[in-house]
């Protein structure tokens, strides 16, 4: 059994920044691929952001330049920093991993959700 548990998120006003984190636990060998997705209210859920176990990311050309995203393999956590934010980036942040477990299970894990809310 893997979990996520995603931090971070908040109100900030146009122009402002924020920073996400999102911390895998329990039965963990490896994570493969890392995200970030976003889900606005009606709308389908996006990606955002994503990084490899090899260190290759893609980003959503909405966020280019503007978010970062990283990983601390030691930590099983992945960050998302989000700078320059606009009231279009309001929405729920999900946290996604591809782990394999130590029983050698592929699991792909989201996390519960962080509110983001750009408004002045």
């Amino acid at each position: 059994q893997v979990q996520l548990v995603e931090s971070g998120g908040g109100l900030v006003q146009p122009g402002g920044s924020l920073r996400l984190s999102c911390a895998a636990s329990g039965s963990i060998f490896s994570i493969y691929t890392m995200a970030w997705y976003r889900q606005a209210p009606g709308k389908q859920r996006d990606l955002v952001a994503r990084i490899t176990s090899g260190g290759i990311i893609n980003y959503a050309d909405s966020v280019k330049g503007r978010f970062t995203i990283s990983r601390d393999n030691a930590k099983n956590t992945v960050f998302l920093q989000m700078n320059s934010l606009k009231p279009e980036d309001t929405a729920v942040y999900y946290c996604n991993m591809e782990i394999r477990t130590r029983t050698q299970h592929i699991e792909n894990t989201w996390g519960q959700g962080t509110q983001v809310t750009v408004s002045s």
